[in-house]
């Protein structure tokens, strides 16, 4: 029998599987293969930052330095960013009745 994994373990899965295909299972990203995961897993985004200085400002948002590669680290600091964002507009929402407390 298969094991079952949950949304949030599926989830954190494909967020590391995803980061590491766009990098040639490399441990860091160049800045191409790095807009490259963003056009295609978070498309959305990119809609706002299609100009070098928008994915410039997101560079420097995640902590990565001119001329630095993007590790995993960088990548998780967007995700959080993201997922702080949504947090927000999700307990905003009447559907929603969330007491959540972010550190």
């Amino acid at each position: 029998m298969a094991e079952q994994y949950s949304d949030l373990e599926k989830a954190i899965t494909a967020l590391v599987s995803n980061f590491h295909s766009a990098g040639n299972n490399g441990p860091t990203l160049k800045r191409d293969e790095f807009k490259g995961l963003l056009s295609s897993q978070l498309p959305n985004l990119t809609k706002t930052s299609v100009t070098d200085a928008g994915m410039g400002e997101i560079l420097q948002q995640m902590g990565v330095n001119d001329g630095e590669d993007i590790s995993f680290k960088h990548f998780w600091n967007l995700i959080q960013t993201l997922a702080t964002s949504q947090h927000g507009l999700l307990s905003h929402e009447k559907v929603s009745k969330c007491g959540c407390v972010l550190l």
